[in-house]
């Protein structure tokens, strides 16, 4: 009984592990630590030098996260928001060349939608006679038939 709960648990838990939605969010977490690095790569090695270095000369400090007052350190939570509003706004980029793209592919299959040919056209037409020919078939009684009984 103990060995089939076991049995019956761990198949579970694979059924689990494996389902593509858990393996995709794995490899969305994954990426976005490593997406996560590179941010961080960027405002420290690019951002903060060249934006931030007149500041941060002024006051004397060479690492933006260093920044304190009377020991607070309020400069990791600058350098913090800072990181948060580049990351924001590439996510923000990246949604709107998405969306741009799916709009330009929609338009593109509006675009393809071709024209009937002549042919195709005389078919229809020809077809739709036919059903109008058919109810008026339909619909029409013959004579009345005398019986001389």
């Amino acid at each position: 009984m103990r060995r089939h709960r076991a049995h019956s648990f761990l198949n579970e838990f694979k059924e689990f592990a494996f389902k593509g939605n858990v393996i995709d969010l794995a490899v969305a977490v994954i990426i976005g630590g490593a997406f996560g690095k590179i941010i961080e790569s960027f405002i420290a090695d690019i951002v903060t030098p060249i934006l931030l270095k007149p500041a941060l000369e002024a006051a004397k400090v060479e690492d933006l996260a260093k920044l304190s007052l009377n020991g607070v350190l309020y400069g990791k939570f600058l350098a913090t928001t800072l990181n948060f509003i580049v990351i924001a706004f590439v996510i923000f980029l990246l949604i709107k060349a998405i969306a741009a793209t799916k709009r330009q592919e929609a338009q593109e299959a509006a675009v393809v939608i071709a024209e009937p040919t002549e042919q195709e056209r005389l078919i229809a037409s020809l077809d739709r006679l036919v059903d109008v020919l058919e109810r008026q078939t339909a619909t029409i009684t013959p004579f009345p038939t005398l019986d001389n009984e």
